[in-house]
């Protein structure tokens, strides 16, 4: 079964979130244990996309970090799969025509992108950084229609 991109890219950060990875072997097998058939061409275009870097972690080896990971926190606790599968998504608030969802750190970007690309009419367009995303409502949408939508597009909101 080939999975899309933004899940591999999903997939991709949640281990490199979740445990040592030093080599693009690594984390060629670990992606293949979750499904993703790639080659070590497209990971290294999705490592180079992700911003992926290598730093030395706290025994001195070096392994592959996220943009800013200072702010990551390593869940050991879940498999890259059932962190994929709980999905991002921690919050929704809404203030006028301005909605604000907040998710996991790494998580943002490819939902909004997600959100962009169903090109709904009620909303005119997302930002997005780390874990916030912020959506631009048409005037006067009620709430309850783009939390309707947003459902079938975030896994638990």
């Amino acid at each position: 079964m080939i999975k899309k991109k933004a899940s591999r890219l999903d997939a991709i950060k949640m281990i490199v979130s979740s445990k040592d990875v030093s080599s693009q072997e690594e984390l060629l097998i670990a992606l293949n244990a979750e499904g993703f058939n790639v080659t070590q061409a497209t990971l290294s275009r999705d490592l180079k996309h992700l911003k992926v870097a290598k730093a030395a972690n706290m025994n001195g080896k070096y392994v592959y970090v996220l943009p800013n990971n200072v702010m990551y926190k390593r869940n050991n606790d879940q498999s890259p799969s059932e962190m994929l599968m709980s999905g991002g998504f921690r919050s929704l608030h809404f203030s006028g025509n301005l909605a604000v969802i907040r998710t996991r750190p790494g998580y943002a970007s490819s939902m909004a992108y997600d959100i962009d690309n169903r090109e709904y009419p009620d909303i005119l367009g997302t930002v997005a950084g780390d874990d916030t995303i912020m959506m631009v409502l048409r005037e006067g949408t009620p709430h309850d229609v783009i939390r309707q939508f947003l459902g079938k597009i975030i896994p638990n909101l």
